[in-house]
């Protein structure tokens, strides 16, 4: 008999205590008036799905950077590493929430945004996964949460991230 493909998943949500850290992202999530959501491949369409609901369903502004010539615009002349961070200096304001993903929290482009954020003094929170001693986590000394899984499967990373963001739906 095969095993159960959804075992990792249970184990992983079975693992997880989200009650101080969902608290810190939900009292955040709730103070702000504006959300700008961001992550690579997987953890940007977590994003975007997001966004979409706290739009439709409480009205948040929230912002996410998926457009591919808007993004393909920044790359070219920002380059990779920073093309986030530019999104941020156009979009971001005292009155926003930042909102970080990187299932390995090794990208540049995402670990940028962290430094922006503390710099200009932006609330800003991080999900991660993989590594627990990964840099994003590492350089976020301000992150009002620092929300990590314990897998190394970006199915699992992801999934459970985008659980977590779903709880103030």
């Amino acid at each position: 008999m095969k095993k159960n493909p959804f075992d990792a998943y249970i184990k992983a949500l079975r693992a997880i205590s989200i009650k101080e850290e969902f608290t810190l992202f939900k009292n955040a999530w709730e103070s702000s008036s504006k959300i700008i959501i961001l992550g690579n491949g997987g953890s940007n369409a977590v994003a975007s799905h997001i966004s979409q609901d706290y739009v439709k369903f409480h009205k948040k502004k929230s912002l996410v950077f998926s457009d591919p010539s808007m993004l393909t615009c920044f790359i070219n002349d920002f380059g990779m590493e920073k093309a986030y961070q530019k999104f941020l200096e156009f979009h971001a304001d005292k009155d926003t929430l930042v909102i970080l993903i990187s299932s390995g929290g090794e990208s540049e482009n995402i670990i940028n945004c962290s430094k922006f954020c503390e710099d200009k003094n932006i609330k800003y929170g991080i999900l991660t996964g993989f590594n627990s001693k990964n840099k994003l986590r590492t350089i976020s000394k301000k992150a009002i949460w620092d929300y990590h899984i314990n897998s190394y499967d970006y199915g699992i990373v992801e999934c459970v991230h985008q659980i977590f963001l779903h709880g103030v739906v």
